[in-house]
């Protein structure tokens, strides 16, 4: 009874929390938006080598883990085998982490950095398009993917070989106790989680209902107002609720499996109708200058210039990602089940990393290649950039219906998966949380969604939920303490 009181307060005052910020987003929108931009420009002129280097050490934690004696370790008993099947895994882990961005950037990042690069860089040349591509590479490669691989790894590790709860709490049991993380520092951690989670999709969310719209106008002349963006959302809210409530196994599995294909048949038409040479030559190119200056980039900041642009795209994407890990490493903890540690780290590292290469190459050579003036006209407005640039392609009309389908599958997919875990974290960890949990997350996320878009201040909140994980930095680095110690009582030879 006592649990289950506990497990309830995380719920409300979870809840209590998520309302207080958000009204004030909405009802105080302007001291709101300064301190949240305050607060961010704080942190990343006095801190920002902080994001770089704990990202960096991430990637490398990750590594050591699948190439030591640790490796073989399986997430679960020594007899458990994988729940899903290694294409409907890898379907859910990628849709759940990044998908609906890689639609939402993978035209409108390497053109911004093609038309405006920095460090001197004059735009419109091969020299831009060559930076556009391997900067595009570094955001959306090896640092986010390993980023949420440290929460997912400890979690499906505590979760499955040690029968502890699925809450991030769980993970600092070997350092600081389980009486400890019973109470309140635990619930502290869980309750920032569920803060984290619920701005970062409610953001994510109310973003997609923009390029929907966008997309729709573009291709229909749809007219982009508050009543086509509230049905949109209102529409989205119901499958991704019914899915959720269906479970991981049936309705988020087999959406997952959609998107996957979807994906593949956008991807591959791209490369066929566009500048296929082009486009292989650039993540050729691409791919060998990243991994050339993976170490450069990974700690690049000017200690003496300027470092505006380093932290508005680098910085921002590294405390994004950051923001991003409590929900999507407890989703991937969830479905990964009987998998090793080698398995998990190279499946959710460089298997996601691979296809955004490939997803960026194809999609920001098919912008670059039409020019600077097309691709400044496309850069203008993220939301529409994807189609301006499909246009100009033969089949492109298709193309672009094709995306905008795929843009709602990979939208509910990150709201159903959000609803998941939002119930476990407020269900004390419980892997299988209750339908009336996942029906109250679900909502609360399209309401957020819809009242920070009505107010303007979708953006803020993405500002202000980046900057308040910075201590998520110092939470993620005990993470892989706690889960080393765990792990080297483990009898492995």
């Amino acid at each position: 009874m006592k649990k289950r009181q506990t497990d309830n307060w995380v719920y409300y005052i979870s809840l209590i929390v998520v309302f207080i910020i958000v009204g004030w987003g909405i009802l105080g929108k302007e001291s709101f938006e300064i301190a949240a931009n305050g607060l961010f420009e704080f942190l990343t002129i006095n801190f920002g080598w902080s994001y770089l280097i704990s990202m960096f050490l991430f990637v490398g934690f990750a590594t050591f883990l699948a190439f030591s004696k640790y490796g073989k370790i399986k997430l679960g008993p020594d007899d458990s085998e994988p729940e899903f099947k290694t294409s409907s895994w890898f379907a859910m882990l990628f849709g759940a982490g990044m998908g609906i961005g890689l639609v939402f950037w993978g035209v409108a990042e390497p053109l911004n950095h093609f038309v405006a690069p920095p460090f001197g860089l004059q735009g419109g040349t091969p020299e831009a398009a060559n930076f556009a591509m391997k900067q595009s590479f570094v955001h959306w490669g090896f640092h986010p993917w390993a980023n949420y691989s440290i929460i997912g790894l400890a979690l499906a590790y505590f979760q499955f070989r040690k029968n502890k709860p699925g809450l991030i709490s769980s993970i600092f049991i070997p350092l600081i106790g389980e009486a400890k993380v019973n109470g309140p520092i635990g619930k502290i951690i869980d309750i920032f989680a569920v803060f984290a989670t619920v701005a970062g999709v409610a953001t994510s969310l109310g973003l997609g209902t923009l390029q929907i719209n966008g997309g729709l106008n573009y291709l229909f002349g749809l007219p982009s107002t508050t009543t086509v963006q509230i049905a949109i959302i209102a529409i989205v809210t119901f499958i991704y609720i019914w899915t959720a409530v269906t479970g991981i196994d049936k309705g988020i599995k087999l959406l997952s499996d959609i998107n996957l294909v979807t994906a593949i048949v956008l991807l591959g038409g791209t490369i066929l109708l566009g500048p296929t040479v082009k486009i292989i030559n650039s993540f050729t190119n691409g791919l060998g200058t990243y991994v050339n200056q993976f170490v450069y980039d990974s700690f690049h900041i000017e200690a003496f210039g300027d470092n505006s642009w380093i932290g508005g795209w680098t910085i921002f994407y590294w405390a994004w990602w950051i923001a991003w890990a409590p929900f999507v490493g407890t989703f991937i903890a969830r479905i990964s089940r009987g998998r090793t540690i080698k398995e998990f780290v190279l499946g959710v590292i460089v298997a996601p990393s691979m296809a955004s290469f490939i997803w960026f190459a194809a999609f920001g050579t098919a912008g670059i290649n039409l020019g600077s003036e097309i691709a400044s006209e496309a850069a203008k407005v993220t939301e529409t950039a994807l189609f301006v640039v499909m246009k100009q392609y033969p089949l492109g009309y298709v193309i672009s219906l094709v995306a905008v389908f795929l843009l709602c599958t990979f939208f509910i997919t990150s709201a159903n998966s959000a609803t998941f875990v939002l119930g476990m974290f407020t269900s004390g960890g419980d892997l299988n949380p209750s339908n009336s949990k996942k029906i109250v997350w679900g909502v609360v996320q399209a309401l957020l969604a819809l009242a920070l878009l009505i107010a303007g201040g979708l953006k803020t909140l993405q500002i202000g939920s980046v900057a308040a994980a910075f201590p998520f930095i110092f939470i993620m680095i005990f993470a892989c303490i706690s889960l080393l110690k765990a792990l080297k009582s483990e009898d492995v030879n």
